[in-house]
């Protein structure tokens, strides 16, 4: 017999696991389309004359951090729970502004659009743009910039990354 924590744990797989089949049925979405996406992305952003050297500046080893990043997407676009990383720690130390927030937008947005299906693309985009709304407050809140609604967090000057911690 199970007990009723064995019960509730068995409830919140089952109930995590349907979440997971309605999203794939809806939009398509699976774990090779998360990690197509995710490599095309960071391609593309290194590649980037503004998102680029502030990666350069923090990653050696590329692989570890995009397989972070294909369990964090997993975790948003599915609800898989793969990802139990802190994000806004990562982000509020870095040198970025609402131009590098829209950057990144645009060329993740263009990337989803290119790979995915319609529902998918907007499925992996709505999120994309939550994301960066929430990491942007983050990096404002960090500088003591309290940004209210309509406003945007703007650096005075972005032409050199600040060393940080190191991704690997």
């Amino acid at each position: 017999m199970t007990s009723p924590e064995g019960q509730n744990a068995m409830n919140q797989l089952d109930r995590r696991a349907q979440i997971i089949a309605d999203i794939v049925a809806r939009t398509g979405i699976d774990e090779d389309l998360i990690e197509r996406l995710v490599r095309r992305f960071y391609a593309k952003v290194r590649q980037d004359d503004l998102l680029g050297p502030i990666f350069a500046a923090r990653i050696d080893d590329w692989e570890p951090h995009l397989q972070r990043m294909f369990a964090f997407w997993s975790s948003v676009a599915l609800m898989s729970g793969r990802y139990g990383g802190r994000p806004m720690e990562k982000h509020m130390r870095l040198p970025v502004d609402a131009d590098h927030f829209d950057r990144w937008l645009e060329i993740f947005e263009e990337t989803a659009r290119e790979l995915c299906s319609p529902a998918a693309a907007d499925h992996f985009v709505e999120r994309a743009r939550n994301i960066a709304q929430s990491l942007e407050l983050g990096v404002a809140s960090h500088h003591g910039v309290l940004v209210m609604k309509g406003e945007r967090f703007r650096h005075v000057a972005h032409d050199i990354p600040e060393e940080g911690d190191r991704a690997t």
